[in-house]
């Protein structure tokens, strides 16, 4: 537990040590007239407590990632907590918080009109049809696991379909209702019981401890299938909502529309990623240690799924009643970043087709097509979903850190906090492209050719992340600093 608890200690210290370094970078400005003052409309711009937009903000990006995600990424051994750790503190936090900021300074601007601003008109298009079919996909796959694991603790009677009609429906009407009047009643009681499971695992942590392998017993890819399942990509993009995530980034503007003051937003955005990181680093040890060891817990993964295990957990560890209210938590993580992915998909829409969204039957003309996308991409296999969602997910971070990349250059403000961030992504989600099944690979079998082998594939990931370096640089020296902050209408 020496390990586990220093990894914790170095993660809740980032947030206040980088994350204050990040804000003083930008520049964030606490005299700063907010978009939520001048856009008033009562349906999204509309003032909510601090308190509420951080947890709101909190379990728009928490998922299943830094639960399921992190209980399956942990399978490539030690190297998981380090990615959690330091991915958490330099990319996916700085990610989340740049996001939200640039929205915060464009009116509330919806991602990939942040984006198009800052690397052109052509890529904002691709950028406004990727991230819509992304929000359409995410709030697809996240029906499935809640769903299921509401037919486990209900009466058989009430069976899987019923909870994903039931949840599809509720996905309706947080969609077109004011953001204050469910999503702003709900989320406060979903994100005590996901906070209080996290607590309550992590108590037991130290309770059964002794069972917790060290990080340095062993640094190895510790998955049954380590040869065909290397670290890098694999790892990086499997950890992805426990560290950093591109879907995060639609839901920075999301909350950019109800900030009162700039000087709320590192602890809304900064921290709600930071608190992300922390409920994964706690998923990753409690699946170890439960288990008993990486062998354990692969041949747990091996005969039943991750919701099995989180069942299993909860209940042993916290007991009848803490294991439901940890279990609704667990619930609530997916059904609240479904349900405001499918609102971030109408604001996306409405935003590139300069559609007001005051009042409902304009809100209804933006969202029925998005329900009826939604509901078709429903019937294709949740396996194929979710290893789709999982590329593109990680690509919709590149777009983003590459623009807040372009952005800080053209502010004079020191860019280097994001280019980084940017190559490293850039390079894992191209290598992953190349090489994984659901990638390149496929084409080129389907083809009648061999799969693109692993060291092809980290080359042309390399390669990629190289020339995107030197036309960076290019950029730099053909680009004329900008003094005033970027403004959309």
């Amino acid at each position: 537990m020496i390990s586990f608890t220093i990894a914790l200690l170095v993660l809740i210290a980032g947030y206040f040590i980088y994350g204050k370094l990040v804000s003083r970078i930008f520049g964030q400005d606490a005299t700063r007239v907010t978009p939520v003052h001048t856009h008033a409309d009562g349906v999204d711009f509309v003032k909510l407590p601090t308190w509420k937009i951080f947890l709101i903000q909190f379990l728009n990006i928490a998922g299943l990632g830094p639960i399921f995600g992190a209980i399956m990424g942990i399978m490539f051994g030690p190297a998981a907590f380090l990615w959690i750790v330091f991915g958490t503190i330099f990319a996916g936090a700085v990610h989340d918080y740049l996001a939200g900021m640039l929205s915060l300074r464009s009116n509330g601007a919806s991602l990939p009109e942040i984006v198009g601003a800052q690397l052109g008109g052509g890529i904002k298009n691709v950028m406004r049809v990727f991230a819509l079919l992304l929000m359409i996909l995410v709030g697809a796959v996240f029906v499935y696991n809640p769903a299921d694991l509401l037919a486990q603790i209900t009466p058989e009677s009430v069976n899987r379909m019923f909870w994903i009609i039931a949840i599809f429906a509720y996905y309706m009407l947080a969609t077109l209702l004011p953001i204050d009047k469910l999503i702003g009643k709900l989320y406060p009681l979903f994100g005590l019981a996901l906070l209080f499971m996290a607590v309550g695992i992590l108590v037991m942590l130290y309770v059964h401890g002794s069972a917790m392998p060290e990080m340095w017993e062993g640094f190895a890819n510790r998955r049954p299938d380590a040869d065909a399942t290397h670290i890098f990509p694999m790892m990086f993009v499997s950890i992805a909502c426990g560290a950093i995530s591109g879907f995060h980034a639609t839901q920075s503007p999301m909350m950019a529309r109800c900030l009162q003051n700039e000087r709320h937003a590192r602890p809304v955005f900064y921290g709600a990623m930071v608190t992300e990181g922390v409920i994964a680093l706690i998923w990753a040890a409690a699946a170890v240690t439960f288990t008993g060891g990486y062998e354990n817990l692969s041949a747990t993964l091996g005969s039943s799924s991750p919701s099995v295990l989180v069942n299993e957990i909860s209940k042993s560890w916290l007991g009848t009643f803490g294991g439901i209210l940890a279990i609704l938590g667990v619930i609530a993580a997916p059904i609240t970043s479904g349900d405001t992915a499918l609102r971030s998909a109408r604001l996306i829409a409405a935003d590139f087709l300069n559609f007001g969204q005051g009042q409902l039957h304009k809100r209804l003309l933006v969202s029925v097509p998005v329900f009826a996308l939604c509901f078709f991409v429903m019937m294709i296999p949740y396996e194929a979903l979710w290893r789709y969602f999982a590329w593109s997910n990680q690509m919709l971070a590149v777009f983003t850190l590459w623009a807040l990349t372009v952005y800080l250059s053209r502010h004079g403000k020191l860019y280097i906090i994001t280019l980084l961030p940017a190559l490293f992504m850039t390079a894992v989600t191209m290598t992953y492209i190349f090489y994984a099944p659901e990638g390149f690979s496929s084409l080129t079998q389907a083809a009648g050719g061999e799969p693109i082998s692993y060291e092809t594939a980290v080359g042309l990931g390399l390669a990629i992340s190289a020339l995107l370096l030197a036309l960076f640089i290019r950029f730099r020296r053909a680009a004329v600093p900008t003094a005033p902050e970027v403004s959309i209408d």
